[in-house]
């Protein structure tokens, strides 16, 4: 322990250097999207390659058929090793205007509750995570000269962009990368003071269908009622799936739902969580998932089937009286536990037949699809690690759910066979992907502290 607190000690007296190499961070304009800055994104990689060998990391820029990756290691220290994930692209800063200040010249302001941010493209997702843990290995290294245990690092540039390459690139060097624990920081918080892990992610199914019926779009009045109309069609579709109780009515869609762990439930229910509090922040009040679960457990534990537009026929201004040729939708479905994509995809494809007509077709597109993970809360370093962090933050630490999809965690289980434990200090009001994205510089010193500790807990 006298160890952890030099280290500890260490890091608040570095506070000043810690924030410039922030900076110096955020100010490389990394947006992977965007091919004018391909450059950006090379430097930035070689930026951070430059730091984590002035740490002792034996680190390299390595290519891809896009946007390159940063690997390190440091496997100086004997013991159950570490991989950590986070990727060093940002998001596009449009629209510009929106900014109150240069999104690639990072300051720290002080807002009127008297809160102390960083702002800046990047400096909460995921440059200012990402080197929480850098940090944290730098202090270690700068009071005891060595790591609490051997470390990787894989840093990718293409996250925000659909990271296309990384499956590839971990399947390649999967012997190089694989370890004992996966660690990732790309994550919230519960709340200011409350940090959490989050152990299960949905998976996603998503499709697109056009149901097609007459070779033209038809006038209402000569043709109507005889014709079939392509949006009733696929409006009854659509509408049927979900029963009266807000069931998905896919054939097999709840095969691999089991019920909530009791103990886990027991643990959200004590997270203060009102679905009038959650829905009322965007101007609704009553959950509409299925009916006998709570808002919290419809959106981190339960499936969803989601309607996310549709389109036929006139929609331009004033009035045309058509039916249409075709209409369609794009539907995503949200997975848990150990729902199979292809099995919901080809049900859902199988229901739209089944209320076709017989003189329209369908047509479908696949637009993805990906499995949930949960990883095991009982295991001994989802422990150790919650237990690390309650010592850090004013909360204990709680174990929680996601409602939405992390792709890399997945690839990670499945490509090296890594559980993930992702502890990110994130707020949900720091407007990642959004104008004036901004880091609370408290989440920032507090989770270098955190992955100090981290590293100190998996160590024993």
């Amino acid at each position: 322990m006298s160890e952890l607190n030099a280290v500890l000690a260490h890091i608040d007296a570095n506070m000043d250097a810690a924030l410039e190499r922030l900076f110096a961070v955020i100010r490389i304009k990394s947006i992977s999207t965007d091919p004018a800055y391909k450059a950006d994104c090379q430097a930035n990689a070689e930026w951070h390659v430059a730091d984590l060998k002035a740490i002792g990391f034996d680190a390299a820029v390595r290519p891809t058929p896009g946007h390159p990756m940063v690997v390190a290691h440091d496997r100086s220290t004997p013991g159950k090793s570490a991989l950590f994930y986070g990727h060093y692209d940002v998001q596009p800063v449009d629209p510009l205007e929106l900014w109150e200040r240069d999104p690639f010249e990072p300051t720290i302001q002080t807002l009127p509750c008297g809160t102390k941010v960083i702002t800046g493209r990047g400096s909460a997702d995921d440059k200012g995570q990402l080197m929480t843990f850098i940090e944290a290995c730098r202090a270690w290294k700068a009071v005891t000269g060595k790591l609490p245990i051997p470390v990787s690092i894989l840093l990718e540039g293409e996250e925000e962009s659909g990271g296309v390459n990384l499956p590839g690139f971990l399947n390649a060097n999967a012997d190089e990368l694989r370890a004992d624990i996966g660690l990732i920081c790309d994550t919230n918080m519960w709340d200011a003071e409350t940090p959490a892990i989050t152990t299960m992610l949905r998976g996603l199914c998503g499709e697109e269908v056009i149901i097609h019926a007459a070779d033209r779009d038809l006038h209402s009045g000569f043709y109507g009622s005889a014709a079939a109309n392509p949006n009733r069609v696929l409006a009854r579709i659509l509408a049927d799936l979900h029963d009266e109780n807000g069931r998905v009515t896919l054939a097999g869609f709840y095969d691999g739902v089991p019920e909530l762990d009791p103990a886990l439930r027991a643990q959200w229910d004590t997270l203060g969580f009102t679905a009038e509090a959650f829905l009322g922040a965007v101007g609704l009040g009553i959950p509409a998932g299925e009916k006998g679960y709570s808002a919290l457990e419809q959106t981190w534990s339960r499936p969803t089937a989601e309607i996310n537009g549709m389109g036929g026929g006139y929609q331009g201004e004033g009035f045309k009286t058509v039916i249409p040729a075709k209409a369609s939708a794009k539907v995503s479905f949200r997975l848990v536990f150990d729902q199979d994509p292809h099995k919901v995809r080809a049900a859902f494809r199988q229901h739209v037949m089944d209320r076709l007509p017989a003189d329209c077709r369908a047509e479908f597109i696949e637009h993805g699809s990906g499995q949930a993970i949960r990883f095991p809360t009982d295991d001994p370093a989802f422990l150790k690690a919650r237990e690390a962090l309650s010592d850090e933050w004013p909360k204990p630490a709680v174990f929680i759910g996601g409602g939405g999809s992390i792709p890399v965690t997945h690839q990670l289980k499945q490509s090296l066979g890594m559980d993930v434990i992702l502890a990110g200090f994130g707020l949900e009001d720091d407007r990642i992907h959004s104008p004036n994205e901004k880091y609370n510089l408290v989440s920032f010193q507090k989770g270098i502290h955190s992955w100090a500790r981290i590293l100190d807990a998996l160590s024993r």
